[in-house]
């Protein structure tokens, strides 16, 4: 490493760090929002009852008058304010269940709308106050604040647009289907169908039964609309609000979702809609049309800030806002409840897998079509997730060791050419531009290119990036234990601290403090190998202590990584340390080395430059120039 490749490496780190602190929502921004947000619907809330109500409601009756009288007021009230669905204003709550092998979902006749959704195959650990672990059961959409209702125009409703959650529904049950009817009276009533299927899928279709005369739908559509509160499920809470969001698809169109680090809204209005989801970092809430699209949507998603979001049990706040089709008396749709299984959302096509951010262009593609096969083929024959780990560690290091060969046997040059780059070091100390021009030409000199191991690291980079989002994305390492680690999706936790560390957390990772320690151990012992430049004691300083010190730095950004990520580079830097001594000291002949580069200079051959090695030498040219320019001039003032 050189003084340019230090630069390169405070630089990376500092666009992560700035990248880091400018991605985190804007917290007064965000509060101005909801605040306008809330003024916004109250307003509304308060604006039918004062410019729409033709006739004031009946008073209270006097005292003495009849209970029959009581009862006929109540009536005309629920009539002035719901008009024509006032049968079905009043009721009383009922719960009805669906059952299947993988889930139970609870439904209410108020609003005839799912409940709560248990899913059997899976649980979710939450820590008390002295750090012990608790499984409980694993329920979606069961937050009292959620909210799935339709906006039914309601001709002569006092109210307006009529809420389909303020409504009692008629229940009838039969086999895995349930059927909840809003009565309007005459035989007119609003219908919601719901058929539980096999896995954790579910028809789902509305209709409108001689509602023609009662709703006032010019456009031919009534607004569906869905307000949910997901439940933090992963400890780790602040990486899996990192990757909850809201999801959609535009017909014809690519897959998109609103920001996960910010509040976000995207309108869809007019535009059909194949499919949304309510997704969390590893379930979802799936809406899909079925035959035709939904007419237009849209989604938003607001975000706690991390005070918020540390003392709340809510995630973030999903906002779905749809345009159903009410124009040919029904309406089909499809519901997908449960876990996000990339094969099983695979089977129905429309992108939907997508909602699995694996990550776009290269690296969800290598994800998708490398690295997840290859994991799930080990994987059948390997029972511990960890082994697969280690297992595709070794495999990725056999494949790139002809080049970490390449990269050790220059290494092994340049340290054969230290001796005389010591002596130029020496002989050009006050001139450090002329020092690196007389490197390059003993590197020419011998036939010995200095970039020639960077190609190892470069084929590896794009391993990292796509495990970096592999791990905290695939559903199969979820609570997935290995050695200490108690789930290789989320970090792993080795000691509890007394006190929480900023920028650090309240955890220890010895995974990422592993990785740590071998990476300072490799950097010890390549430092130790190889010659540091031509540059002055401080500037040979500072490199020294930035290539200790970007290790540390990672210390606190990886401390809170998925720890499966951090478990592979562990076995990674391992099997760096194995690979180099083994090589270094067993493969290759230093002996012969040295040998081969002085039979190279002694051969007769052109003096050409390499492109490369060229325009470093003109830049350190043109970089000489200028600085005898200055001195000239600092020398002709004086």
């Amino acid at each position: 490493m050189d003084k340019n490749t230090i630069t390169g490496f405070i630089l990376i780190f500092g666009i992560l760090l700035v990248w880091n602190m400018t991605m985190k929502p804007d917290v007064d921004k965000q509060l101005q929002e909801q605040q306008h947000i809330q003024d916004s619907i109250a307003q509304a809330e308060k604006q039918p009852t004062e410019t729409q109500a033709p006739v004031a409601p009946p008073t209270a009756p006097t005292p003495g008058e009849p209970d029959s009288s009581n009862l006929a007021n109540e009536q005309m009230q629920l009539q002035f304010k719901y008009g024509a669905f006032a049968p079905a204003a009043t009721g009383e709550e009922q719960e009805s269940v669906l059952e299947n092998d993988k889930m139970r979902i609870v439904f209410s006749n108020k609003g005839g709308r799912i409940k709560e959704v248990l899913l059997k195959d899976y649980s979710k650990i939450t820590f008390d106050s002295s750090h012990q672990e608790h499984k409980l059961p694993l329920k979606l959409l069961e937050d009292e604040k959620n909210r799935f209702e339709y906006l039914l125009p309601v001709k002569g409703a006092a109210v307006g647009k009529v809420k389909t959650q303020d409504l009692f529904f008629e229940t009838t049950k039969n086999g895995n289907s349930i059927t909840f009817r809003a009565n309007a009276g005459q035989g007119r009533y609003f219908e919601q169908v719901y058929t539980l299927n096999d896995s954790y899928e579910m028809d789902y279709s509305i209709g409108f039964e001689n509602l023609g005369q009662v709703l006032d739908t010019p456009d031919g559509t009534v607004e569906l609309k869905w307000l949910d509160y997901p439940d933090r499920i992963e400890w780790n809470y602040t990486y899996e609000q990192r990757y909850s969001t809201v999801y959609f698809k535009e017909t014809d169109e690519d897959y998109d979702y609103c920001s996960c680090v910010q509040a976000d809204k995207e309108e869809l209005n007019s535009k059909p809609i194949d499919w949304m989801a309510h997704s969390n970092q590893f379930f979802a809430s799936i809406l899909m049309s079925d035959g035709r699209p939904f007419k237009g949507g849209e989604f938003e998603v607001e975000v706690f800030n991390k005070d918020e979001l540390k003392n709340s049990p809510d995630l973030k706040i999903f906002k779905t806002s749809l345009q159903v089709p009410a124009d040919n008396g029904t309406f089909a749709m499809q519901m997908y409840l449960g876990p996000k299984d990339y094969k099983i959302l695979s089977e129905y096509g429309r992108e939907i897998k997508y909602i699995v951010p694996f990550g776009r262009s290269i690296i969800g593609t290598a994800n998708r079509w490398v690295i997840r096969p290859l994991f799930n083929f080990l994987s059948s024959f390997i029972g511990s997730k960890g082994i697969v780990i280690l297992v595709l560690t070794l495999i990725v290091k056999l494949v790139l060791y002809p080049l970490t060969y390449k990269m050790l046997h220059s290494q092994a040059k340049m340290a054969a050419l230290k001796p005389r780059l010591a002596s130029l070091k020496e002989r050009f100390k006050d001139d450090q531009t002329q020092a690196q021009m007389e490197s390059m030409k003993l590197y020419r000199e011998f036939g010995v290119n200095p970039l020639g191991g960077c190609m190892p690291i470069a084929l590896q980079m794009p391993v990292w990036f796509a495990l970096y989002r592999f791990f905290p994305a695939s559903i199969e390492f979820r609570q997935e234990p290995f050695l200490w680690a108690t789930d290789l999706s989320s970090y792993d936790i080795f000691y509890w601290l007394p006190w929480e560390i900023p920028f650090y957390g309240q955890h220890v990772s010895l995974f990422t403090l592993l990785w740590v320690i071998t990476t300072l151990i490799y950097t010890y012992y390549n430092m130790q190998q190889m010659e540091m430049g031509n540059m002055g004691g401080a500037n040979a300083k500072m490199m020294k202590y930035m290539q200790f010190a970007m290790p540390v730095f990672f210390l606190f950004f990886f401390n809170n990584f998925a720890s499966g990520l951090t478990c592979y580079l562990v076995f990674s830097n391992t099997f760096n340390i194995a690979q180099t001594l083994i090589t270094k000291n067993i493969l290759i002949d230093h002996d012969k080395i040295k040998a081969d580069l002085e039979a190279y200079k002694k051969k007769p051959k052109k003096k050409k430059k390499g492109g490369f090695q060229a325009r470093m030498e003109e830049a350190m040219k043109q970089q000489k120039a200028i600085a005898a320019q200055r001195e000239a001039a600092k020398k002709k003032k004086k």
